[in-house]
């Protein structure tokens, strides 16, 4: 075998070998609001669960794309005894815009309900079968982080993903742990996110969702494609502007997305000649009206 063929061998082996696992993840903790004892007993949490989520092979699967940026940042906030803690967190997750240096952000969620059972340097296995309420989470997220990404280069494609994490929701809301596992009326619930995504009324949006990343932000540089790729992002914002009535546009999944893409949106459509698409988003999107009065006024 010549030279450069070993050598090409070898580089898709090594290829393989690195994109094996899913999530390029970085984890940041706040141990502020913990005694002094308590921190000492999870002084290599961060490590543990940064590791953790960058070596556990999700999918199951052999993952072709890049690895994909996200950030766990872990506010622990109390604990009840030398095992039991309470924690916030603040989950974003990014995507390569095709053909540029650029990012898109995918998600920000804020979780103020995680309680688990942690003791110092313990292990931490990957299990789909038994509920644990630690690393149970990790996963939970973990599938939603990589149901977008597929949801934004296939139609439909993270639906696999998210029945995964609402089979964690199930279990979770039946074990001992069940907080923020089961419905309710919160602004963010677990449960509610992933009803939601696999709700046959939002499919419509999903397959728009696709079409706004795919055939929209990848393409929008592109001056062959540019007005067609704004045309998907827009109809994105008109699809959904047409089904107001029939779909709660103040639930789980319209808030973590107009959280994640406001901002976005008002620089894709800053030179749209119609106005009137920011009018349209304020009433899809009212938390954020203040970014599409500001860009009426700019542009």
């Amino acid at each position: 075998m010549k030279k450069s063929a070993v050598l090409l061998v070898m580089f898709f082996v090594w290829s393989a070998i690195l994109s094996a696992q899913e999530l390029d993840a970085t984890v940041v903790v706040n141990l502020e609001q913990l005694p002094t004892a308590s921190r000492e007993r999870v002084d290599n949490f961060k490590n543990q669960v940064q590791d953790y989520l960058n070596n556990t092979k999700f999918t199951g699967q052999s993952w072709q794309g890049e690895k994909i940026k996200c950030t766990f940042n872990i506010f622990f906030t109390g604990s009840s005894d030398e095992v039991t803690y309470n924690a916030q967190l603040v989950i974003t997750s990014q995507r390569i815009i095709e053909n540029t240096l650029l990012n898109s952000l995918m998600m920000t969620i804020l979780d103020n309900s995680w309680q688990f059972k942690y003791q110092k340097n313990q292990s931490m296995y990957f299990n789909q079968t038994d509920f644990d309420p630690l690393t149970s989470l990790l996963d939970y997220y973990a599938y939603i982080i990589i149901g977008f990404d597929a949801d934004s280069y296939y139609s439909l494609g993270g639906t696999d993903y998210f029945q995964k994490a609402l089979d964690i929701c199930v279990r979770g809301g039946s074990s001992q742990f069940s907080k923020g596992w089961q419905s309710d009326s919160s602004p963010f619930n677990r449960r509610s996110l992933v009803d939601n995504l696999l709700n046959a009324k939002y499919q419509q949006f999903r397959q728009d969702y696709f079409d706004y990343h795919y055939n929209g932000i990848d393409l929008f540089r592109d001056p062959k494609t540019h007005d067609q790729a704004l045309k998907n992002i827009v109809k994105l914002i008109t699809d959904l502007y047409s089904v107001k009535d029939q779909i709660d546009t103040r639930n789980v999944l319209m808030k973590v997305f107009f959280d994640a893409k406001a901002g976005e949106i008002v620089e894709y459509l800053k030179n749209y000649p119609d106005k009137s698409i920011f009018e349209t988003l304020k009433k899809l999107d009212p938390p954020h009206t203040s970014k599409y009065d500001e860009a009426m006024k700019l542009y």
